[in-house]
């Protein structure tokens, strides 16, 4: 199968291309800079340059293709507060992949969440500036479109991981000497492996029914006093709580501290046999990368 990925030089592109490569299938990565390019080049898949802003363009790789995988996002939006541009470029995307496809019966996997009726839980999806990917995928399925929305975990760790939710907290622990969380820090974030997510994505591309909601993360959902704990261990700084009202100043351009959402997997694991085999969390913090790297 010929598959188009975007985001294809990012974090989680870093374990799907190679997943799909070892799988058999061909793969073109969207490459915007010459650094992406070669970043594209060294997981062994086709480049493609463009951008997210050239609609015809990805519309004419979409259309080459059997396949898409819509990884990428303007995720330098979200701690610059503008989330609303962000989402609707990213909607503009979904909607030109959708009308390329339209008719096909070829795959597109997007990256979000979809409501469930628990107000709690759909308040925590509707934070996500992703999740209204979910209806406009549903759009497209009536289209004749096989979509899938991939829910991939808000922390997907590894030494991999850069710019994700770890090391910026980890960034505010040694910027402020303490390792926070706000108020008794229940709060849940999923967590997942970035291999065993790139599996994920592979097995979706191969077996996910038309109109699936998956969830990518191996741990439903860690405390986030949890992660502060381990965290401050390793810096050899204090946990401490921060008071709600004190949380956007400490966590100044992370605005998903106080996020409270689990994934549950049980189906997932069921639907496509996928197994998460990389260690958890708390193993992969303990191993120490995080506080090495950089």
């Amino acid at each position: 199968m010929r598959v188009f990925v975007t985001g294809a030089s990012g974090h989680i592109a870093s374990a799907v291309v190679p997943e799909l490569l070892g799988a058999g299938h061909e793969v073109v990565g969207l490459a915007r800079s010459d650094a992406s390019a070669a970043a594209v080049n060294a997981l062994g898949a086709e480049v493609r340059r463009g951008d997210l802003d050239d609609l015809d363009g990805l519309r004419g790789a979409a259309a080459d293709a059997d396949a898409v995988i819509h990884l990428a996002f303007n995720h330098d939006a979200i701690p610059a507060g503008k989330f609303a541009e962000a989402v609707a470029a990213d909607l503009a995307v979904v909607r030109t992949f959708g009308d390329a496809l339209a008719g096909t019966g070829k795959t597109l996997i997007g990256v979000g969440l979809t409501p469930t009726g628990d107000a709690r839980r759909d308040a925590a999806i509707a934070a996500n500036p992703r999740s209204a990917v979910g209806p406009v995928l549903g759009d497209v399925t009536g289209r004749g479109v096989r979509t899938v929305l991939v829910a991939i975990p808000p922390v997907t760790h590894s030494a991999r991981d850069r710019t994700g939710f770890i090391p910026i907290l980890i960034g505010h622990a040694r910027a402020t000497g303490v390792s926070g969380y706000v108020g008794d820090g229940a709060n849940r974030w999923p967590a997942g492996h970035t291999l065993d997510v790139g599996r994920l994505y592979r097995l979706a591309l191969e077996k996910a029914p038309a109109g699936s909601q998956l969830y990518a993360a191996a741990e439903e959902g860690i405390t986030v006093r949890e992660i502060a704990e381990t965290i401050g261990r390793h810096l050899n700084v204090p946990a401490v709580s921060i008071p709600a009202e004190r949380a956007a100043d400490h966590f100044t351009g992370f605005p998903f501290i106080e996020m409270d959402i689990t994934m549950p997997n049980a189906d997932t694991r069921r639907l496509l046999g996928w197994e998460p085999v990389h260690p958890g969390l708390i193993a992969d913090l303990d191993d120490g990368h995080y506080f090495t790297a950089g």
